[in-house]
């Protein structure tokens, strides 16, 4: 089975590889596209707003796939790929001229071999819905960053860059392993990619005061680098971190420390750079400038991220560097759901609620939407999650998780304090229970506890 999967996932490259040969002839012909007008989003201009005669360029920006993730055991892969599949169609429509995955291709250092296959058809599909566009994958601190640059000879038969750690050369940042062109259709250079991963503790400078000056330090040489090979020609450069400002999303990123800290200062990207493509937090959003930017992860995570317009960023560059950007949001193939949307339901409210979902029964369980489910008690919780499975079993739908919340008490005025040696067992006890149930023991509760102090 493990060399099936194997062979099937090698027989992917492979195919790529073909599929990139057969489509450059096709590339030299196709004419530059421009879609239609789009909103703007934030204070950055629209595209009406570039100069008419400008040469533009267009990257998709993406981020934060997750590939091979589940939600409490349950598999995300229908979700993943329909999210693909519109990112594939949006990158046709827009007619992108480069595509870049700024990390967290995979959801863990182990993918499985179906994770791989689908990153392999996904990039099958771009490659031959965008035949001369530019496609780049940056590691994540999820990636394992070697298994991304593995296969690298066939991606460059592809087009496909794929980078994992920083190149170093005679000690020196290697700009040359991290840069490449991004052409229009008719291939004029319009810009160039830095493609940048994860910064690692291996990859960055040891004689440097503290985290952000180690990746400062890194982005500086990285930057200057690449300057000394372009001049000062529109610079996209890629990041995978966490930066000061950014809103983030709780129970989903794995926190990032570089040398015990967790955030680095937006300034840390140089202002001559036209866009910054940044992975890692889950909510699309600019941080510091409009143009260092998180596209946002492709579907949501966790329970946090109910509510996060998913999807991938369109952005414009024209041959002066100004910068236009829309968000191009998904529609879900799988609803999340919070019951309620507010508050909790007692065990009577729950069946009800859920009657109001419109769930249909027919669907295949992968379309079943995940529910989170926020249930309130006035004693103890024993027992109360048999009691909600047994409900929720009759319903199509995934509980993915579930808080139980108990009536606020006041507080009692402060008692003066006691050393525990003038405390009766007995009391802790009861006073401890109160406080976790929300009502007094009972007689046989007491006489359970007696018997296991006798025990101890």
């Amino acid at each position: 089975m493990r060399l099936s999967a194997f062979n099937y996932i090698q027989k992917r490259i492979i195919g790529l590889c073909f599929a990139a040969w057969r489509l450059d002839g096709a590339s030299k012909t196709t004419k530059l596209v421009q879609s239609d007008p789009w909103r703007p989003s934030g204070r950055l201009p629209t595209a009406a707003a570039l100069a008419p005669t400008a040469e533009v360029i267009r990257l998709l920006h993406t981020a934060d796939w997750h590939l091979g993730a589940t939600l409490q055991g349950w598999s995300r892969e229908a979700e993943h790929r329909a999210a693909l599949a519109q990112l594939v169609a949006i990158a046709k429509d827009r007619a992108v001229d480069a595509i870049i995955v700024a990390g967290d291709v995979f959801d863990s250092l182990n993918p499985s071999a179906d994770a791989q296959r689908l990153l392999y058809d996904t990039l099958r599909d771009l490659r031959a819905a965008c035949p001369h566009a530019r496609i780049a994958l940056v590691a994540g601190n999820h990636d394992p960053a070697a298994r991304l640059e593995a296969p690298r000879a066939l991606f460059e038969m592809a087009d496909v860059v794929s980078i994992g750690a920083f190149a170093r050369r005679d000690g020196a940042f290697d700009a040359r392993a991290h840069l490449s062109p991004i052409r229009d259709a008719t291939g004029r250079v319009g810009a160039h990619l830095l493609a940048l991963p994860y910064p690692r503790a291996a990859d960055l400078p040891v004689a440097c005061e503290g985290a952000d000056g180690a990746v400062r330090e890194a982005y500086r040489e990285a930057v200057e680098s690449a300057r000394r090979e372009i001049g000062m020609a529109p610079l996209i450069v890629t990041g995978h971190l966490h930066v000061a400002g950014g809103l983030e999303s709780e129970g989903s990123e794995r926190r990032i420390f570089v040398g015990g800290e967790h955030a680095v200062a937006p300034d840390v990207f140089s202002a001559d750079v036209a866009y910054v493509a940044l992975g890692h937090l889950h909510r699309p959003q600019s941080v510091g400038r409009d143009t260092i930017r998180y596209s946002g992860s492709l579907i949501p995570m966790s329970k946090t991220e109910i509510d996060y317009a998913h999807g991938v960023s369109i952005v414009d560059i024209d041959d002066s560097g100004t910068v236009a950007v829309e968000h191009a949001p998904f529609s879900r193939a799988v609803r999340h759901l919070r019951a309620p949307a507010k508050g909790a339901l007692s065990i009577a409210e729950l069946e009800p609620a859920l009657q109001t979902l419109d769930l249909d029964d027919s669907a295949p369980m992968e379309s079943w939407p995940f529910v989170h489910l926020a249930i309130k008690v006035d004693g103890p919780a024993v027992g109360v999650k048999a009691e909600v499975d047994a409900i929720c079993e009759k319903f199509a739908l995934r509980v993915v998780s579930m808080t139980v919340e108990r009536p606020q008490s006041l507080a009692p005025p402060a008692a003066a304090a006691l050393r525990l040696v003038e405390r009766r067992p007995a009391d802790l006890f009861r006073e401890a229970f109160e406080q976790t149930h929300g009502v007094a023991p009972t007689d046989g509760h007491f006489d359970c506890f007696e018997r296991l102090l006798q025990e101890a």
